[in-house]
Parts: structure tokens; C-alpha cells; sequence
């Protein structure tokens, strides 16, 4: 395909030629009309003889054509036009092909990722939901419970405040019967109180070690507690002690001999417990 400058060049190339060409033709033309109107003239030379000549006829004359000149025609340089250079096209950068597969691939993948971490989101909210029900239900337990110790406290210091009354009679009649008391019946019902009380500790919330921890009672002659026990030593864990206590509270009411004389024996207990023995 021609540029413009070319095209240019070749249109004034044109031009040229066929002005070239009238130049020629009227040129021609011209030497037509001319020799038309100016016959050539045959002219004869004529030699004098002193003497006549020979009879042999003369030669003949010799013709000699004129030539015209022939005109070149004058061809002018096509005009020299200052090229610039054309700048060369940029190499055009490939794209790397992108492979479908790979990249459905990776969106699988990528997919597969996000419905797991979702899923353990969801299995991370529902244990805390559990946990909190759970946390929620131990509340309501241990209300419950303090409730319960708070009537038997209230029913412990009634009665404590009959023992008081009836100890206040029979002072003497207690003190005899200490004096009789059989030392191995005391400790065989000692140890039928810490049996049952023990029978009732949760031991899961005293941990895997031998916890020891002591409690003080006072007991009513019914075998109901007067008032709330008292921890005197602890086993250094908290929901241990607090299992303990419970257990005591809900072994109500703790065996005693059927001597009245015994059972003034019982008034003020302290038990050792090991729950995990």
C-alpha cells in the first residue's frame, strides 16, 4: 500500500511524462508543418570545361539529406522529500494463558475452605450455647441448694434453740450419761456418720489426688445438724469443700445411738473426711 509521500511522487512523475510526451508530439508537428512549407531544393553543380568532354554521361549528382537534430526531452529529478522514520510497532506482550481447569480448580478448593470454616463456626456457637445452658443450670442448682440450706438452717436453729432448752434441764443427766458412755459405740456411730456422709460426696469435683479436709457439727438428739457445718480445714479445692458440705446437709438425719445418755456424745463432732479413699 503507497504512502503519501509516494503517492505524491508519483502523481508529479506523471505530470512530467505526459508533458513529456506534448513536448515530443508538437515537435513533431512543427518539423511537418516546416518541411512542408520549405521544400528541399535539389541543387546541381556544373563544371566548366575548357574542352569537351568525353561522350561518357556525367555522374549523378549526390543528394546529401539534411539531418535535423534530435531533441532529447529534459527529465526532471522527482523532488526529494525527507523521509521520517517510522517509529516500529510495539511488540505486543502475550497474556499467559490462563488454564480453566486450574483455576475451577482452585475455586473448588477455595469453596471447600469457606463451608468448613463455616461449619466449624457453627459447631464453635453451639458449644457455646451448651456451655452457657450448662453454666446456667449449675446456677439454678446451686440456688435451689442454698435454698434448701437456708430452710434447714432456719430449722436447725429452731431446734438448736430447743436442744438449748432441754439441755438447760437435763445438764446433769448428760453428764452421767458422758461419764457411761461406751468408748467403742461412740466411734462405731462416728464412723456411720462420715460412711453416710461420704456415700453422698460427689467425688468427681475433688479431683484424682487424696484431698483431706476436716468439718465441725453440732447434732441434735434427732440427728438433724443445729446450724451449718463448719470447715476447719480445707482440702485446697473449693468445689471439694463445697461437695462435702453439701453431702453432709443432705445425710440429714445422721445416725445416733438409741442411748439418750450416748447421743449427748454427738452434740459437738469433728469429722475428718478423704473423700477418695
Amino acid at each position: 500500500m503507497l504512502k503519501n509521500y509516494e503517492k505524491e511522487i508519483s502523481w508529479k512523475a506523471g505530470v512530467y511524462a505526459i508533458a513529456v510526451h506534448l513536448a515530443l508530439l508538437g515537435g513533431l508537428l512543427i518539423s511537418f508543418n516546416w518541411k512542408a512549407a520549405h521544400p528541399v531544393l535539389n541543387v546541381a553543380e556544373v563544371e566548366l570545361w575548357d574542352s569537351i568532354p568525353s561522350s561518357a554521361p556525367p555522374p549523378p549528382p549526390v543528394i546529401v539529406p539534411k539531418i535535423e537534430p534530435k531533441v532529447e526531452p529534459k527529465i526532471e529529478p522527482p523532488p526529494v522529500v525527507n523521509e521520517e522514520p517510522k517509529p516500529e510497532p510495539e511488540a505486543k506482550v502475550e497474556e499467559p494463558k490462563v488454564d480453566i481447569a486450574l483455576e475451577k480448580k482452585k475455586e473448588l478448593e477455595q469453596k471447600r475452605l469457606e463451608e468448613k470454616a463455616a461449619k466449624l463456626e457453627a459447631e464453635k456457637l453451639k458449644k457455646e450455647k451448651l456451655d452457657a445452658l450448662r453454666a446456667e443450670l449449675l446456677k439454678d442448682e446451686m440456688r435451689d441448694n442454698d435454698k434448701q440450706l437456708n430452710d434447714k438452717k432456719a430449722k436447725n436453729d429452731a431446734l438448736k434453740k430447743l436442744q438449748q432448752d432441754l439441755s438447760a434441764e437435763g445438764d446433769q443427766q448428760a453428764l452421767a450419761a458422758k461419764a457411761s458412755a461406751n468408748a467403742g459405740v461412740i466411734d462405731e456411730y462416728k464412723r456411720k456418720i462420715q460412711d453416710k456422709i461420704k456415700g453422698n460426696v460427689n467425688n468427681e469435683l475433688c479431683g484424682d489426688g487424696k484431698p483431706v479436709l476436716k468439718f465441725k457439727i453440732d447434732l441434735l438428739p434427732s440427728g438433724e445438724l443445729s446450724g451449718s457445718p463448719k470447715l476447719t480445714k480445707t482440702s485446697g479445692l473449693e468445689a471439694c469443700d463445697d461437695a462435702v458440705e453439701r453431702a453432709i446437709m443432705a445425710s440429714q438425719p445422721l445416725p445416733l445411738p438409741d442411748d439418750v445418755a450416748l447421743k449427748s456424745q454427738f452434740r459437738n463432732l469433728n469429722l475428718t473426711f478423704t473423700p477418695n479413699n
